[in-house]
């Protein structure tokens, strides 16, 4: 029988493809007072390295996990429950708690492929699914990235909705070469990837180049966009830094593309080697050094952001959330105030990939404005 007042700490699951993580370090004492939003240990996975943050209130009365060791995902690290709790129910609980097999695989949820393929008339498109019900939403990521910027988020969204994370063409796993037309030929293979997938409006959640490109899809053909969350958005805006675009463009090795990738977070801690070779891997891909370099010359010509949305976007009746990284170093914070209208969070301590560094309030922001629209 369930308690309500005694909380699992458990690995997490980050992404479609985690089976396990290291318990870098605990970040809260035993005794300590925990509310939600509270760091509690930092993970470390063959991706990214984070902060686990709490999501219920309690007392830390157990932390079972221990430091460097690797851990299969759900596996119970820690104990949090009210202060009258007696100690033999936490043993009781610690006792009976069902730990997952090593290979992180012991539910149907995480059954069927991790990532999928659609033919469009934009190419093969590379995309993640999740989530049986609920509203569609759609995730786009930005320049350089791919569906895996959202490996903090995809799951929490999948709770209450259905949600796709794709590869825009000349990203990712994608057909590199891009669709004619800069920026709208992105939108339109958004709009063509959401017809092969069956969503004829979404909720669409679009990160720096992404937030561009939903725009312009909402901006074109609003009947598709139910909602709209810009994220360290492109597009609202001329200003950007154009050393970051044109450093990562040119990066060809470890040494080159490793500072430059610091600017996109608040704490250079999370560029790893992992997150540096991944990016090193796909930009030595055919084609990629193209699509990357046109996709500049056409958005950010000159150092500037070349097409500026935030006036129409004002004028529209789609719910719009601008979320932003208060310590963003790509694009600045100033552009989470162009859209008229629309609801505005800066999160304080995060940068451009806010998304990541604090998933758990972006997450919270997302489902709050879904539910709302």
């Amino acid at each position: 029988m369930s308690d309500d007042r005694i909380h699992p700490i458990v690995m997490p699951k980050w992404g479609l493809s985690m089976e396990e993580g290291k318990l870098s370090s605990w970040l809260a004492d035993e005794g300590a007072d925990i509310g939600p939003g509270d760091d509690i240990m930092e993970v470390e996975t063959d991706k990214i390295t984070n902060v686990v943050e709490a999501t219920k209130t309690g007392v830390l009365r157990r932390r079972l996990g221990e430091e460097g060791v690797v851990y299969p995902v759900r596996a119970l690290l820690g104990v949090l429950a009210d202060r009258n709790v007696a100690e033999d129910e936490i043993d009781a609980f610690v006792g009976t708690y069902d730990v997952p097999q090593a290979s992180g695989r012991g539910d149907a949820a995480d059954a069927g492929p991790v990532y999928e393929f659609i033919e469009t008339p934009s190419g093969r498109l590379r995309y993640a699914k999740r989530g049986e019900s609920g509203a569609p939403v759609v995730l786009v990521h930005g320049f350089g990235g791919d569906l895996d910027n959202w490996l903090f988020n995809i799951d929490a969204l999948a709770e209450v909705a259905k949600v796709c994370a794709f590869d825009l063409p000349g990203h990712g796993q994608s057909a590199k070469a891009l669709p004619d037309g800069g920026l709208e030929g992105l939108a339109r293979a958004l709009g063509q990837f959401m017809d092969g997938v069956g969503f004829d409006a979404a909720h669409l959640v679009g990160h720096s180049m992404g937030g561009a490109v939903v725009a312009n899809l909402a901006l074109s053909a609003p009947e598709r966009a139910t909602s709209l969350t810009l994220i360290d958005s492109a597009g609202l805006g001329h200003a950007i830094n154009g050393d970051y675009i044109s450093g990562f463009v040119g990066a060809q090795s470890r040494r080159e593309l490793k500072p430059v990738l610091k600017d996109l977070f608040a704490d250079p801690k999370l560029v790893n080697r992992k997150l540096v070779d991944d990016l090193l891997r796909y930009k030595r891909l055919d084609g990629v050094t193209e699509a990357l370099s046109d996709l500049a010359a056409s958005l950010f010509a000159g150092g500037r952001q070349t097409t500026v949305l935030a006036g129409p976007l004002g004028r529209i009746e789609c719910p719009r959330l601008v979320i932003w990284g208060g310590e963003d170093a790509v694009i600045p914070a100033s552009d989470a105030y162009a859209v008229d209208g629309a609801v505005v969070e800066v999160v304080a301590g995060a940068g451009h990939m806010v998304q990541m560094e604090a998933a758990g309030k972006v997450n919270e922001l997302i489902i709050r404005h879904m539910a709302g629209s």
